[in-house]
């Protein structure tokens, strides 16, 4: 069988041959330990270390000291609200414990928040329009408690849809709360700014951008009032005290090589995506009834596409469909055989919500892979609505409803 078609950038991106290349010294002969002050191979490492923050500094429009190295997003985003919150509670001595973020949120912001919650701090889970955007009123609303911290990400992981974020961080700033974003998926494929966004912390992950995995960013505010932090890790004191361990020197040349690369090739790349996807979208749209298209497609990733095809359970689409990788949603989650919460917070039903394939179109993906994808789902679609029960009930609706 031929390779598959790769449509599930959301999850991963390939890793550039540029960033590998840029990387492989730093496995060798450049192998310093960038925490070794006192020879040339240690400086040599620092050195690469510094010119990888201010690329990375650079994509999202930071100051190169703003940026903390980790993991990945995920660590990123735990530092961010464990870590901040834990501070800014003890900083009002610890008579306000209010944090705000979204139904829609990955598990990474989620499930920080529900250990906060363990904790003793107060969390409120704002909902989401059927088009899956935040309403800043609801923010505003939900401010009115005094509040230590909010969390909203850039753009959604499965939906792909676009957060109104100066919007929701501004609000954040003048009610005296921190405002922390996950921008994993955006960074890259959006034009982002730190200080225009008005964001206090901003996480990033190199594998989201064709960078290595294993290695992700916190940006920290250095002028922001509200950026305040405890470690979570502890022994060395490692950047700036916030992220102590030894930094992987290689991943962090390779994710600043990737910020470079995707700041070059963003703006062209964007328009070249969101031309496949649309694409895309009017061919199956075109050929196939009683599709849902999830979330806005204003307001949407460049490369991103999650559709309902009712009447064919997404598991089963995916097992028809050996020549693509695609996926139903999160990465994260996709061991559980359960409807997407992101989806239930749009208001779609379970039905729904366990139809849905996400694509996830990227830099490698052509128009042919384009067409020959749409070919394939038309026809593996058609196949099991043949099969199902529900998809006999969906057409007898439609009858019904169409009248006599």
């Amino acid at each position: 069988m031929q390779r598959p078609i790769y449509l599930d950038h959301h999850a991963t991106t390939p890793c550039d041959a540029r960033v590998v290349e840029a990387m492989l010294p730093y496995f060798g002969e450049e192998f310093g330990n960038a925490a070794s002050r006192t020879h040339a191979f240690g400086w040599r490492a620092a050195e690469a270390v510094e010119r990888a923050r201010a690329e990375v500094a650079a994509l999202v429009g930071a100051d190169a000291r703003e940026v903390i190295f980790t993991s990945g997003a995920t660590e990123a985003n735990n530092l961010a609200l464990l870590g901040g919150a834990r501070a800014l509670r003890r900083a009002r001595g610890g008579a306000v414990s209010h944090v705000i973020t979204a139904r829609t949120e990955h598990r990474a912001v989620l499930d920080p928040v529900a250990a906060l919650e363990r904790e003793g701090f107060r969390a409120t889970l704002l909902p989401v329009g059927a088009d899956g955007r935040l309403d800043p009123e609801r923010l505003r609303a939900a401010l009115r408690e005094p509040t230590l911290l909010v969390s909203i990400m850039h753009a959604n992981n499965e939906i792909g849809v676009i957060q109104p974020i100066e919007a929701l961080a501004k609000l954040a700033a003048e009610a005296g709360a921190a405002f922390h974003c996950d921008a994993a998926q955006s960074a890259g494929a959006l034009a982002l700014d730190v200080t225009q966004l008005g964001v206090d912390f901003l996480s990033l992950s190199a594998h989201k951008l064709y960078g290595p995995k294993g290695v992700g960013a916190l940006v920290v505010r250095r002028q922001a009032l509200h950026a305040r932090l405890d470690p979570l890790l502890h022994g060395g004191g490692h950047e700036r005290g916030l992220r102590s361990g030894t930094l992987p020197v290689p991943l962090c040349v390779g994710f600043g090589c990737a910020a470079e690369l995707a700041r070059q090739s963003r703006d062209t790349e964007a328009c070249r995506q969101a031309a496949l996807r649309d694409r895309l979208w009017a061919r199956l749209s075109a050929e196939l009834p009683q599709l849902v298209l999830n979330g806005s497609l204003e307001e949407r990733l460049p490369g991103n596409l999650n559709v309902s095809f009712l009447g064919a359970e997404g598991e089963a689409l995916l097992a028809a469909l050996p020549e693509l990788a695609l996926s139903t949603g999160s990465a994260c989650t996709s061991a559980k055989r359960e409807a997407s919460h992101v989806l239930r917070a749009l208001g779609a039903s379970e039905t729904r919500a366990l139809s849905a394939l996400r694509f996830g179109i990227g830099r490698g993906n052509t128009e042919a892979e384009i067409d020959r994808a749409a070919e394939l789902v038309i026809a593996a679609t058609r196949r099991l609505r043949a099969l199902s029960p529900v998809w006999d009930e969906l057409q007898r609706g439609a009858r019904r409803a169409a009248g006599p």
